[in-house]
């Protein structure tokens, strides 16, 4: 796991090689300065010359000095390669996922992703910050300063063969304890950014159903599950410190109780004097911090751990959908052929979406798409631009299988418009580039006019210039299906499917969407899907779909004779515009 996560590394590899050199470094000047203070305690006790303190106390401080140099470089290039660890990290998360197929996403939840991407990462960057520093400075620190206890202290630096043992087996208890519920905690974040996603989406249908309180009790127990997680592993981890504290001090205690003893009574005889209990006691101190510190990289690295795991799976999800070897890059013209065509979603999924559906589709023909919710009518168009692959027949645009064209021109040939297509934060003009960043004024101002959207666009004080909000939720309904579509025609496509995309304007506005659509885009194959018959009324012919198949295909008139379900809906729609 982690030599895929380091792979991230990239332009970053020397500081993060740097910052272990530079706290090796530091952690050699630390353990020499107790030697030089129990020498010079020693010089003192021996009676020297002011001149000898002066020079002992100059190297201390160039020894303090380099210390302080080497750990501010360590702790200098150790951020810089985690930060930039980090950095290139969700970019390689962010492309992996901008790579996704539409069934690749249907893997992972929104929120789920948003986790990895934010709260993921973060760990992961902490972790492999203390991994550069701390996870280097510890056990060198641990090492050299058990090692110059032992020359210090002789017999007295025994007490460390009982105290880090001790130490060790209960920081390793709390370890094992805490590292099962910090796993079960990032399934909490998940659902607590569910909750708040949710939320805030859908803050317009919280509001119109009065369902405030409902929110804030969900969020409530979202926050409270994830809380109580956070305190149960809180709980086991503040046992570190007062271990800590009590393996500490009977350290301490033990080497100033005997040591003291050792020197009054002369036991130690010349092998141990005050500068040595001096340097032991400072040397206890590094050796115990050093354990902790280690049980804190080793928290650090669970929780990464498991964070580390849930980006690998986002990193190693290989997309669905690939283009082939030798793609082909050009789209002849605007002809769909559905042969014996099945779908389903998922290889889990019991029931296909789509059966057997057989629909050919000349170039520059209107064909309208009936049907009743759950009739799978955008799972049919989903496949001519390949956002889902069939489970079985082929799909042909321009005379060629779709799996044969590059991904990029066949969906640049391809342009959909959803019910509720989404507007970007900017203005009208920004958003409406994304159909085609290189489009003229005069560009944008005719697909709009095509799309019946020049003139509020005009009423507006900025008129193209007028800013989007997030979401688009400051434009109706209508408008913002009409500036998709204008979006979609910038494309200039071979085939242009509208699903559902005039259902929030008036009938008269979609009727001469239509007739701008049809004289002014001939050559482009033209699919809408409509819950109105009138909106298809006129298309050359009409597809009525029924459970995931095609019940019937034929003209306005020919369905009016011969479909009585057509022939229903037909009547009763007209009807109820009558009444109206």
């Amino acid at each position: 796991m982690w030599k895929t996560l380091i792979q991230s590394i990239r332009e970053y590899k020397k500081p993060t090689i740097l910052a272990p050199v530079y706290v090796t470094l530091e952690v050699i000047i630390e353990c020499i300065i107790p030697f030089i203070t129990a020498l010079l305690v020693n010089q003192i006790k021996a009676g020297c010359t002011f001149g000898v303190v002066v020079r002992y106390g100059l190297v201390l401080i160039v020894l303090a000095s380099m210390s302080l140099i080497f750990g501010w470089l360590s702790g200098k290039s150790a951020a810089t390669a985690a930060s930039g660890f980090s950095r290139n990290l969700r970019k390689d998360l962010f492309y992996s996922i901008q790579s996704f197929s539409f069934e690749n996403i249907d893997r992972f939840s929104s929120s789920s992703l948003v986790t990895r991407l934010t709260t993921d990462v973060s760990n992961v960057q902490n972790a492999f910050m203390m991994l550069i520093r701390v996870a280097i400075r510890s056990p060198l620190m641990l090492i050299f300063a058990v090692v110059m206890a032992f020359i210090m202290g002789g017999r007295l630096a025994l007490i460390f063969v009982v105290v880090i043992p001790i130490l060790g087996l209960g920081l390793f208890f709390i370890i094992r304890k805490a590292f099962p519920i910090f796993r079960r905690v990032f399934r909490k974040y998940d659902a607590l950014n569910q909750s708040i996603q949710e939320n805030v989406q859908g803050i317009r249908v919280v509001k119109s159903f009065v369902r405030e309180d409902y929110e804030k009790q969900k969020f409530g127990v979202a926050a409270e599950e994830l809380r109580a997680e956070f305190t149960k592993a809180e709980k086991i981890l503040a046992f570190n410190s007062p271990l800590m504290q009590f393996c500490l001090y009977v350290n301490m205690v033990f080497i100033l109780t005997f040591g003291a003893y050792t020197i009054a009574t002369g036991g130690g005889g010349a092998n141990f004097n005050v500068g040595q209990l001096s340097s032991l006691m400072i040397y206890s101190f590094q050796t115990l911090m050093s354990l902790m510190m280690l049980s804190m990289v080793f928290v650090m690295v669970t929780i990464a751990d498991e964070s580390g795991r849930r980006i690998i799976e986002v990193l190693g999800e290989q997309s669905t959908l690939t283009s082939p070897e030798h793609p082909v890059q050009t789209v002849a013209d605007g002809s769909v052929d559905f042969d014996h065509v099945s779908f389903r979603y998922s290889k889990k999924a019991e029931r296909m979406a789509l059966s057997n559906i057989d629909l050919h589709i000349r170039s520059g023909e209107v064909v309208g798409l009936l049907g009743t919710t759950g009739s799978s009518k955008t799972s049919l168009v989903q496949l001519i631009p390949r956002l889902y692959d069939v489970t079985s027949g082929t799909v042909s645009v321009g005379g060629k299988n779709v799996k044969d064209y590059d991904l990029s021109v066949l969906r640049d040939s391809v342009s959909v418009v959803l019910q509720n297509n989404l507007l970007f934060s900017g203005t009208i003009a920004e958003n409406l580039r994304w159909g085609n960043p290189q489009a003229t004024d005069e560009e944008i101002k005719h697909a709009c006019v095509l799309a019946q959207a020049d003139d509020f666009i005009q009423s507006f004080p900025q008129g193209y210039q007028t800013r989007i909000e997030q979401g688009g939720t400051n434009v109706s309904g209508g408008q913002k299906q009409r500036l998709c579509i204008a979006r979609a025609l910038l494309k200039k496509p071979r085939i242009l499917i509208l699903d559902d995309s005039t259902s929030a304007v008036d009938t008269h506005t979609d009727a001469k969407i239509r007739k701008a659509l049809k004289e002014f885009l001939p050559e482009t194959t033209k699919i809408i899907i409509a819950q109105r018959v009138a909106s298809v009324m006129d298309a050359d012919h009409i597809v009525l779909m029924d459970k995931g198949g095609i019940s019937t295909i034929g003209t306005h008139e020919q369905l009016l004779k011969t479909d009585a379900v057509y022939r229903e809906v037909y009547e009763s729609q007209n009807k109820a515009g009558d009444e109206e």
